[in-house]
This record gives structure tokens, C-alpha cells and sequence, in this order.
């Protein structure tokens, strides 16, 4: 029998369970976010993450753009978005987007992170000269652009399936798909928070057909709001079920929600408790994901750092100037410096590694 921190008979089948590589059930989940023995489950997820990864914790210098923040949908979570000819509605053509990557570019960045508004008023070509434009001029760093919800909505507007709209934006230069638009993906979720934007299925879609074309991608999940704990399980497990018929996720990154905006229907943020909670079950449930995130911008550097016990290997990156968050009240820095993430690790006992978009080492330190 595993060992646990508890003498509880559900933990200690849980963590045999674990220690002999057998998955998780929904139901092994709803325990683990019923019970109060939150020590017992990031020594889990640690020991699973140990096995994965040493005490390696990954990090990215990137590049955070968002080309427009005008958008047809109405996403109950989003402070970022902008109607047409609304104040703070833009539009980065190609000298504006150049010029906002030359303030900010240095060497040593390996990624440009590109998400941004369903802007009906550009078509489809804009968001391919978007990458045409990045990868003409800094042709070394990968182009990681366009949630699946985009994917989705580039189909809508070109009359392009999914397949060749993916196809357009590889030739064009992109590289990957971040793993924005999931949110939870759950159909009541979808059509109280984000009722424009790609159901579940065209989400799954989209990443298996990403998966299909020989596209790595990402994967997330957008918690703390009107999601279940159930629901969030549910999430994984669809994740997971992809992953076990394409094995094209790299990453899974779960986001706690930034309630701050003024017009939200909830106002707390998540509680440490639950981020750790959540990271570690992850972990956990996500038994054919080779990496866990812990989103730094959303949950701080102290729990970025508790969080690499809990089952996390990655850190993100620099990011220079992330927006999205920011707008609905996150309360971090914009950006840190290799330096900041590097203290940050080693500061957690850990060894910091710098990565490329598909977790190639750069540099050990």
C-alpha cells in the first residue's frame, strides 16, 4: 500500500493508484477536491512530476502580442475585447506591428505568443500576414498564434474548413497553437460564459486536426468562475482522451480566473488553496501529459514557486507585455526578466531550464 500523509482507506487506494501508473476516474478526482488533506496530493503530484521531470523546471523568453483586441464575442470572463469604433479599439496592421515588436525584441526571445480579438471587420489574410510578417523578419522565433476558438472563427469568415485553415496558417509560418479558447469544456459552461465562440467539439477538433497536420500544441483550462469541480474534471478527461489517440499536447496549463472587471457576476479570485489544489489534481489526472504549468501571471511568483511541489514543471516565460489577463484585473508584473524566472526556481530548490516552444533545452543554470 502507498504511503500517504493521512490513514484515510480513499487516499491511500487513490495513491496506489498512482505509484502503479493506473489512471484516475472522475470519481478518484471528486475526492481528491473533496478531501482536506491538501498535503497528500501535492506529495502525489510531486512524486509523479518527479518521475517526468527531475527537479527540471522549464522556462520560455517570449513575446506576448495581441494584433487586435476588436471582437464579435461576448465572453462573460473578457475585459480585453473592444467593439468596432469603440475607445481602445485597435487594429495592428504591419508597420504598427513592427514597430511594437522592435520596442521590445532582444535576442534571446525563442517565441512570439499571439492571440488576440474575432475581429470581422480584417478577413482571414490579416491573420495570415500576421505571421508572414513575424516570420519574415525574425525568422528564428517560433510562431505560437491563434487559439482554437480563432481556428474556428477563421473558418466561419473564409468559408475554409478547419483543416485548410490550419494548413493556410502553417504555410504561412506558424508553428503552434496556444491553448486558449477551451475556458471549461463543458456545453453549459460554454453557453453561459462564451456563447460565440467554438463548442467543445470544434475545439477538440480543431487541436486533433492541428495534432493531424503534425502540429505539437497546448492545452488549457480557465477556472474559478461558474465551473464545477466535476466540470473541470470533465475537462481533463476530454484532454486526456484526445492525448491518448493523437499525443499532440505538450503542455497543460490551467488559469485561474481574474474577476476583477467591474460588470463580472462574481468578484472573489481563487483561493490559494484551490490553485494549488487544481495544479496538483491535474497532475495527477493528466497521466499522458508530459508537462503541467504554473501560469505565473495568474496566481504570483510565491505561488508559481509552491506550485513546482504541487505537480508543476513550467513556469511560462517572460512574456515582455502580457494584456489579456491584465485587462479583467490580474495583479502581477507585465513580464519578468530571465533573471526574475531564474531566482524564482532556484529559489524552490529547483533546477531552472530554458527552453524553446517545443521543450528543446536551450541552457541549464
Amino acid at each position: 500500500m502507498a504511503v500517504t500523509l493521512s490513514k484515510d482507506t480513499r487516499m491511500e487506494e487513490i495513491a496506489a493508484k498512482v505509484q502503479t501508473g493506473e489512471r484516475l476516474s472522475i470519481e478518484d478526482g471528486l475526492y481528491l477536491y473533496d478531501t482536506t488533506d491538501l498535503l497528500t496530493i501535492g506529495q502525489l503530484a510531486d512524486q509523479v512530476n518527479k518521475q517526468k521531470s527531475g527537479d527540471n523546471v522549464y522556462f520560455i523568453e517570449n513575446m506576448y502580442i495581441n494584433p487586435t483586441n476588436v471582437c464579435e464575442a461576448n465572453c462573460g470572463f473578457c475585459g480585453f475585447k473592444r467593439k468596432p469604433g469603440q475607445e481602445g479599439a485597435y487594429t495592428m496592421h504591419e508597420e504598427e506591428l513592427l514597430e511594437y515588436v522592435e520596442k521590445r525584441w532582444n535576442d534571446n526571445i525563442q517565441e512570439f505568443h499571439i492571440v488576440g480579438g474575432h475581429n470581422v471587420e480584417v478577413g482571414f489574410e490579416y491573420y495570415l500576414n500576421t505571421i508572414r510578417t513575424l516570420k519574415k523578419h525574425y525568422p528564428q522565433a517560433a510562431v505560437k498564434a491563434y487559439t482554437a476558438a480563432e481556428i474556428e472563427f477563421f473558418a466561419r469568415i473564409s468559408g475554409l474548413s478547419m483543416r485548410e485553415v490550419l494548413q493556410e496558417l502553417m504555410n504561412a509560418g506558424l508553428d503552434t497553437l496556444p491553448g486558449g479558447g477551451a475556458e471549461i469544456l463543458t456545453e453549459r459552461y460554454r453557453a453561459k460564459m462564451s456563447p460565440e465562440k467554438a463548442s467543445t467539439y470544434e475545439w477538440l477538433e480543431a487541436h486533433e486536426t492541428a495534432h493531424n497536420l503534425g502540429m505539437k500544441t497546448h492545452a488549457t483550462m480557465l477556472y474559478g468562475s461558474i465551473d464545477t469541480f466535476e466540470e473541470r474534471l470533465i475537462h481533463m478527461d476530454r484532454l486526456r482522451q484526445l492525448q491518448d489517440k493523437t499525443n499532440g499536447f505538450m503542455v497543460f496549463i490551467p488559469l485561474a480566473m481574474q474577476p476583477r472587471k467591474l460588470n463580472a457576476g462574481w468578484h472573489q479570485r481563487t483561493s490559494p488553496y484551490d490553485d494549488m489544489r487544481t495544479i496538483a489534481i491535474s497532475r495527477l489526472m493528466l497521466d499522458n501529459f508530459d508537462h503541467v504549468k504554473a501560469y505565473w501571471i495568474n496566481i504570483g511568483a510565491q505561488l508559481t514557486q509552491m506550485a513546482l511541489t504541487f505537480g508543476s514543471d513550467d513556469i511560462h516565460g517572460t512574456l515582455i507585455e502580457e494584456r489579456i489577463s491584465h485587462s479583467v484585473g490580474a495583479l502581477t508584473s507585465q513580464g519578468l526578466t530571465r533573471k526574475e524566472l531564474i531566482h524564482l526556481i532556484k529559489a524552490a530548490n529547483k533546477q531552472p531550464v530554458e527552453r524553446d516552444t517545443f521543450y528543446n533545452r536551450i541552457k541549464t543554470y
